[in-house]
């Protein structure tokens, strides 16, 4: 899933391929993708892109018009670049393409999405905060203000473990399955810690280990065409997505507990002293 430190680079790879630029075609493919009718996509058609923004992991397309193309990649969405659209419309069928946006310099993009769960989301809005995701997002942990006294407040009474509150985008915007698993490594915490029970020295260590995870991201994202991203970021993880890896760090075997929908990954020396977190759902969690 693409996650705040991708997302920030698509937003800055737009802001120099569409900013100034003339939308003169919105081609849905996928029905399914908007999540808006009034005003239709098609809305967007004749707007120039004055700005594009990032509203934790939505990309916001800013036009003249006063409307705002909001798009959420969801788990498996991506956008890709096309120097040259292809001649014609998309055919309609079971492929990844969504959605195809056409500019007048013949250039462009594709909204994908692999896999069979189709959750990715498109909005044309008036205003984003008209998109209910947007409308619920925590502060972003890049913002300036986002500083160690209001991280510390947000953590303060939330009885949940780390794993589970540094994804929640409401409490924190931008963080996904892959830079949570990053950050609790890098701060060499236990994913199943209840976040309230940090002592203010924890809470120091977690802050600057979060910081650090997302500004390094964001800094080797920087400058990449789109389409080099996901491999950047799958080389840029140390140990999510690396179970049975050896730990960059210490050496030892990265583990892996696994949910419903999802896996989270963790070193058993750095992070949990030594001791393997129980592999099986409903499971009393090491702390």
């Amino acid at each position: 899933m693409p996650e705040l430190p991708e997302v920030q680079a698509l937003t800055d790879f737009l802001t120099e391929h569409l900013a100034g630029r003339r939308v003169v075609r919105m081609l849905p493919v996928a029905v399914s993708v908007l999540k808006t009718y009034d005003p239709p996509v098609t809305a967007f058609e004749g707007a120039r892109v004055t700005a594009v923004h990032r509203h934790g992991k939505f990309l916001d397309l800013a036009a003249d018009s006063g409307l705002h193309l909001v798009v959420h990649l969801a788990r498996a969405g991506w956008l890709q670049w096309r120097d040259r659209l292809p001649d014609g419309p998309p055919k309609p069928g079971k492929g990844p393409l969504a959605l195809r946006v056409a500019l007048e310099t013949g250039e462009g993009f594709d909204l994908t999405e692999a896999g069979t769960q189709k959750r990715l989301a498109v909005y044309v809005v008036r205003d984003p905060l008209q998109v209910p995701g947007i409308a619920r997002l925590g502060p972003d942990p890049l913002a300036p203000g986002f500083d160690e006294a209001r991280f510390a407040a947000l953590l303060k009474d939330e009885r949940r473990r780390l794993k589970g509150a540094l994804r929640d985008q409401s409490l924190i915007a931008g963080i996904g399955n892959a830079y949570s698993d990053e950050i609790l490594h890098a701060a060499k915490m236990s994913p199943f810690k209840l976040a309230a029970s940090l002592t203010p020295e924890e809470t120091h260590q977690l802050y600057e280990a979060l910081r650090t995870t997302l500004t390094e991201a964001v800094e080797r994202s920087r400058g990449l065409a789109a389409g080099r991203l996901k491999a950047e970021k799958k080389s840029g993880l140390r140990v999510h997505g690396r179970t049975g890896e050896p730990c960059p760090v210490c050496g030892d075997t990265i583990r892996e507990v696994s949910f419903s929908d999802s896996s989270l990954q963790y070193c058993p020396t750095c992070q949990t002293g030594g001791k393997p977190l129980a592999d099986r759902r409903l499971s009393r969690l090491l702390k």
